[in-house]
């Protein structure tokens, strides 16, 4: 089954984005990890030239992902932007080849109306550049998150909002090659539906 890795674009504790992270990973029919980027140095690459050593967060960071088949970022919107934490982890990853090739996924959720489609253009327009094969069908957009959480459960609790986390997450499963390089064919949404399991609960918080 195809490894996810996920980067949340938010740090904090009681996060919606992180909500709707955990809630994607829990429908994701696979095994899954989160990366840690809240350690990572700022990006520097007088800390990573020819003959460097990286630092050990960034090192961590690059394996996870080379590790993993698949990647989901999910993140608020800042200022019309994609949050620091998030570009930084990015950066740190232009250069090293990881996310060559690699379907990504990019969530965005927000407390108002467009969804945090801005940060969502600018994300995927990154990973366009660092050549990771973004997966339109599985990017989302979610507006309006706050009633949409669980706060105490930390999980979407919607109906709605989790059937097209589900869909999304079925399309990026299907995006990761089979060993002789074709795309995996999608679970029916039945068979999904089944292996996911019921979802309950997340945070209420605007980020």
């Amino acid at each position: 089954m195809p490894r996810l890795l996920a980067l949340s674009g938010s740090l904090r504790a009681r996060s919606s984005n992180g909500a709707v992270l955990r809630s994607a990973l829990e429908l994701f029919d696979g095994p899954t990890g989160t990366a840690d980027i809240g350690a990572l140095p700022h990006f520097n690459p007088d800390l990573d030239g020819e003959g460097a050593t990286p630092p050990g967060p960034v090192a961590a960071l690059r394996t996870a992902v080379g590790a993993a088949d698949a990647l989901l970022l999910v993140s608020p919107e800042y200022a019309h932007g994609v949050p620091g934490v998030l570009k930084n982890a990015l950066d740190w990853l232009v250069s090293s080849g990881e996310c060559v090739d690699k379907p990504v996924a990019v969530i965005t959720a927000s407390p108002f109306p467009a969804g945090g489609d801005h940060a969502n253009a600018q994300l995927r327009e990154t990973l366009r550049m660092m050549t990771g094969t973004v997966v339109a069908d599985a990017c989302r957009e979610i507006p309006a998150i706050g009633p949409k959480v669980d706060p105490a459960a930390e999980r979407v609790t919607d109906p709605p909002t989790l059937a097209d986390l589900r869909t999304a997450m079925t399309h990026l499963a299907a995006a990761v090659p089979r060993p002789d390089g074709a795309p995996t064919d999608p679970a029916p949404a039945s068979a999904s539906a089944s292996a996911s399991g019921a979802i309950a609960g997340t945070t209420g918080a605007t980020v």
